[in-house]
């Protein structure tokens, strides 16, 4: 009864044995089971049955004429398309020395004949029962990566979709999520008379949720454009609204206008990395001091420090998240401001298009090949 409950016809045993008899027990011991049981005869077909069938399970005996078990496995293992069948060796071979073979070419199990019915029914159980779980989780994390390009993909499409072309002003940026959908989210509004509204967001983490609270933000800020000539208020108005859905994660956030005119740039932050400024005439690059007041999304703010800054042609300004100057080495050493100030400095002269080239340039090499462990987005700009 036991073995019927656990039955699933669905499922596919592969009996291998040169033996005609050992094969007439195996299939009465396995009979219970309701399982399809399939038959070869020696390695060749085996390997043949394997590759169009895909069996669920096979036992496999090693001693065969012309290619036995051990071959039998190797040349599973080695092809993709069977490498993950799990194989139990039913074997007259007793010795650990070839238990141990056995297992290190792959084998999941290693029955010595002869064998009891009972013991072969619960290893054939417990296989079985292993290798339909792990292909359920498979089958979940596919969907899950799906269900996550298809979250990351309608992210980027809340992105600008080509960054505004304004006289006098030379715009890039780049943005990266570290894996398939993130939080981090940067855009850009023309203002009437010349002026540029530009917004560096970071919602916390890099996965769906963050990803929310970046769409959520994304929504609000475009719907504020009485608010886009005003940095305080555009911060204390998304504060205002993500203090109701945000809790309890957070968002940071900066928020820029650029009177390419006037040459002067308004800042207001919360939480967010100040801007770093690079000055044409003296070949400097500075973090920028711009009060601020923390993360969106917590508390209330009765007031939002604003700073301005007067710009000259040929001075840059780059704006970015945490993720950037967070990034981290094979070596578990830390990109740092530093660093990211001393690319700045040294391609400033450039186009925005060519010093975003560079930091991600820099950036790939420092990391020497370790995955990002957040997202990473910047923009620069540059008064010409």
């Amino acid at each position: 009864m036991a073995a019927e409950a656990n039955s699933h016809p669905e499922e596919r045993i592969l009996l291998v044995d040169d033996n005609p008899l050992n094969l007439q027990v195996l299939m009465e011991t396995l009979q219970s089971r309701q399982s399809r049981l399939l038959v070869a005869k020696n390695g060749e077909t085996a390997l043949t049955i394997s590759r169009k069938t895909h069996p669920d399970l096979i036992l496999l005996d090693i001693m065969m004429p012309d290619m036995d078990g051990y071959e039998v496995i190797q040349q599973l293992k080695a092809d993709t398309n069977t490498a993950d069948i799990p194989v139990i060796f039913l074997s007259a071979l007793d010795q650990t020395g070839d238990k141990v073979k056995g297992l290190e070419l792959g084998a999941v199990d290693y029955v010595t004949k002869p064998f009891q019915a009972e013991e072969v029914l619960a290893r054939v159980d417990t296989h079985l029962t292993i290798h339909r779980l792990r292909r359920e989780v498979q089958q979940q994390k596919d969907q899950l990566e799906h269900e996550l390009e298809t979250v990351s993909q309608v992210q980027r499409n809340l992105l600008p979709k080509k960054l505004p072309q304004m006289e006098g002003l030379q715009l890039a940026a780049f943005y990266e999520t570290s894996r398939y959908a993130g939080g981090d989210y940067y855009d850009l509004v023309e203002i009437a008379e010349g002026r540029i509204g530009i917004l560096v967001a970071d919602a916390e983490g890099h996965s769906t949720p963050a990803a929310v609270l970046m769409a959520m933000t994304c929504a609000l800020f475009r719907s504020q454009k009485q608010l886009w000539d005003d940095p305080g208020g555009m911060i204390q108005e998304l504060n205002r609204h993500l203090c109701k859905v945000a809790e309890p994660s957070f968002v940071t956030g900066l928020y820029m206008v650029v009177d390419i005119a006037r040459q002067r740039v308004t800042v207001a932050r919360a939480g967010h990395p100040p801007p770093m400024i690079y000055r044409a005439a003296t070949g400097e690059a500075v973090e920028s001091e711009v009060p601020g007041v923390m993360v969106l999304g917590f508390i209330d703010f009765d007031e939002v420090p604003v700073t301005e800054f007067e710009l000259a042609p040929g001075d840059v300004m780059l704006a970015y998240t945490d993720g950037l100057t967070e990034r981290f080495s094979m070596n578990d050493a830390i990109y740092g401001e530093e660093r990211l100030l001393t690319v700045l400095r040294t391609h400033a002269a450039g186009s925005p298009e060519s010093l975003c080239d560079a930091v991600v340039t820099d950036l790939t090499r420092f990391a020497d090949g370790r995955p990002a462990d957040d997202d990473q987005a910047f923009i620069a700009f540059k008064l010409v």
